[in-house]
């Protein structure tokens, strides 16, 4: 294999990587059989199947690649077209990799989650037959939830679809798979007409269940003594618990974990001001000693005020509806009832944890439709994917909070749109001939010659890039085909191509931007750890416009609370103005379905007292408020303008094309036209 560059430094050094001997069929990867639809090409040709032939996996034996896998595959077509709900100002876009080695914390999807039998939820990927899981059946009148056994897991790959419902839940599944409306099963997709009609789901059609699954906590240090506190205190006397079993277990086990013995009273103690991890130890305790569920109703009883009053403050405080309980019982006992139903006591349940298996089920309870479980929008994602599949005694399952049966796949819509994946990071698929075929279909009768971005699904010129250098031979395409084209990228690569990108942009227009988000190294190491550090992208910026090639700046994702101060917003627009960049254009960070999940577990992590700010800022939605995104524009337009950032001069503000940016923050007009017109999946 001569000619392997180092994988770290890409041109900049040129030792040579022992490659492994551990070549395998990519018949076992689990996207090995993936489809295109007919739109998924520029010719406007139906190409079948994603790969032309068999590829290979490979492992390099380098420190900066340990634990990676690269699979070069022949692709079938490679100049794809973006989505129309898609929030960006371009239709087509180049992806030579799918996978990024830059290891964003904020690009990554989760599993969907399928309801156990003891009221916790685990990623259907990880079931296995013999687990218990909740299923329904029909009882009298109405359909129940009871526990069921998986007889059988296994895995497929077929088309998928996204199915996304009014509260915000959103599904991945084939369309030959089937959920539980109001009006009996539907398949997800289906002809309307002839032979092969079936009753299928359109905008409007209501499943059944509670929505989407809360996050369960993780066993921080917080949370364990927010839980001993709970226990010590709502358990009667010191040291003393008045429940046992699973909850005296945890105890133990908690107090053992902290290296003190039951009698210390520290944990009783009411931290200012307690933690969102601290409080939801704290829930789960209370509940575990006082709390019971009777009728489909949660309450937590006690006769102590203060700790009635402190339970109702941490309550309130993540986000739940309670109310008092009318009259005083014998003793002072007072009790406080949660209110929402099935669907806010499994959010309890799930947020909180609580030890306690009985307290937790939901043997028998009613299954119900919700209003904002009506669908809002069936979508075919135009690929073939893994999809897992379950069979229970039921027939049925409860995944991601509805009902389901057979053929579901994981939650993972963003790594099915090319941004993110449970392999993400770690599994780099590379189209090794992509510079042929865009050489084909720019050459195609039916290509009109749109602008073509690069990097803002996944970084093309990432660190496998110093390997494979796929970029030369597509920029080389474009020049020739003298096709507008835009270049985002987090990574100095970009720089062995100056030369290349120079002679594009004398026949064509060419808009390059780089990414960083803020300056900060130390965060930057925490949420990007494998891309180059931010001072590295802003010398590219300079570097680029030096040689007369229009460079910006992205800059994002702005991180709420992390890297949105006053003073760290200045700090960051004074570098790129230093580096001479030709616009700004600020970005708040946004949580889509997948990294959402990802992103709040390492916020969980990394920093627990953000997350109610986290919580109340963005709700269930994936974007911050319009008026706290409005908020950050302004304030970097302004520090754009005092700063002299964006100050293009006539050759450069001409080759900041289509795909360069928008919502830019220069000092011209225009500048800042607002959030949500940019949000690239790439972030």
């Amino acid at each position: 294999m001569s000619g392997i560059g180092d994988l770290l430094a890409g041109h900049e050094s040129k030792r040579y990587l022992s490659l492994s001997n551990n070549y395998s069929r990519l018949r076992r990867m689990r996207w090995d059989s993936m489809r295109l639809t007919g739109e998924g090409g520029a010719s406007g040709q139906p190409p079948p199947v994603l790969f032309e032939r068999s590829a290979v996996s490979r492992t390099f034996d380098t420190p900066g690649f340990r634990g990676m896998t690269f699979h070069e595959i022949h692709a079938k077509t490679i100049i794809s077209r973006v989505p129309e709900a898609s929030r960006v100002p371009f239709r087509w876009t180049i992806n030579p990799y799918r996978g990024c080695s830059h290891a964003c914390s904020y690009c990554i999807a989760g599993d969907t989650p399928v309801l156990m039998a003891d009221g916790r939820h685990k990623p259907v990927a990880d079931l296995r037959a013999g687990d218990r899981v909740y299923g329904t059946v029909r009882a009298g009148r109405r359909r129940r939830y009871v526990p069921t056994e998986v007889l059988a897991h296994w895995q497929t790959h077929k088309p998928a679809y996204r199915v996304t419902l009014a509260d915000g839940t959103t599904l991945i599944a084939s369309g030959d798979h089937r959920f539980r409306t109001v009006r009996g099963w539907r398949y997800v997709a289906g002809a309307e007409d002839g032979r092969d009609r079936r009753a299928r789901l359109t905008p409007g059609s209501t499943l059944l269940g509670v929505g989407a699954f809360a996050e369960q906590p993780k066993e921080s240090a917080d949370y364990r003594r927010g839980y001993l506190g709970g226990m010590i205190r709502g358990g009667g006397q010191p040291g003393q618990c008045s429940c046992s079993g699973e909850a005296l277990d945890r105890t133990r086990r908690f107090l053992q974990a902290e290296g003190v013995g039951p009698t210390e009273l520290g944990f009783a103690e009411w931290p200012v001001p307690p933690s969102a991890d601290w409080q939801l130890g704290f829930l789960a305790a209370i509940f575990d000693a006082e709390g019971s569920c009777s009728r489909g109703v949660l309450r937590i009883s006690s006769t102590d005020p203060v700790m009635l009053r402190r339970t109702e403050s941490c309550l309130r405080a993540r986000g739940f509806r309670i109310v008092p309980e009318p009259g005083q019982r014998p003793g002072g006992l007072q009790t406080i009832r949660l209110l929402g139903g099935l669907r806010e006591r499994l959010r309890f349940l799930h947020a909180t944890d609580p030890a306690i298996t009985r307290k937790r089920q939901i043997d028998g309870v009613a299954v119900k439709g919700q209003l904002r479980l009506d669908v809002t929008s069936i979508e075919p994602l135009g690929l073939e994917v893994p999809m897992y599949d379950i069979t229970t005694g039921t027939g049925d399952f409860v995944a991601n909070g509805v009902i389901s049966h057979n053929c579901f796949a994981r939650n993972t819509h963003t790594y099915l749109d090319f941004d993110a994946g449970r392999d993400f990071d770690s599994q780099i698929v590379v189209k090794v001939n992509a510079a042929a075929l865009v050489r084909r279909e720019l050459a195609a009768p039916r290509w009109r010659g749109e602008h073509i971005a690069m990097g803002t699904n996944v970084d093309c010129y990432q660190r496998a890039e110093g390997r494979y250098e796929l970029m030369p031979g597509i920029i080389r395409a474009l020049t020739q085909a003298a096709n507008p084209f835009s270049i985002l990228t987090k990574g100095t690569l970009i720089l062995r191509d100056i030369d290349l990108l120079a002679e594009a942009a004398e026949v064509t227009d060419v808009g390059l931007n780089v990414s960083a988000g803020f300056v900060d190294k130390e965060l930057s190491r925490l949420i990007e750890s494998g891309a180059p550090a931010p001072e590295r992208r802003l010398a590219v910026c300079a570097a680029l416009n030096e040689r007369g090639l229009a460079c910006g700046v992205l800059m994002g994702p702005i991180v709420p609370f992390l890297s949105d101060s006053p003073a760290q917003l200045e700090r960051s627009i004074r570098q790129i103005a230093a580096a001479g960049a030709t616009h700004v254009s600020p970005i708040v960070l946004h949580l889509r379905t997948g990294a959402r999940e990802w992103f709040l577990r390492w916020l969980r992590e990394q920093h627990p007292e953000l997350m109610r700010p986290y919580a109340e800022l963005y709700g269930r939605g994936a974007y911050a408020p319009a008026a706290y995104q409005r908020r950050i524009a302004d304030q970097v337009a302004e520090l754009a303008r005092r700063h002299g950032a964006g100050r293009a001069t006539p050759r450069a503000a001409r080759r900041v094309g289509a795909g360069g940016s928008t919502a830019s923050a220069g000092a011209g007009p225009g500048a800042g036209d607002g959030p949500g017109d940019v949000q690239l999946t790439l972030l």
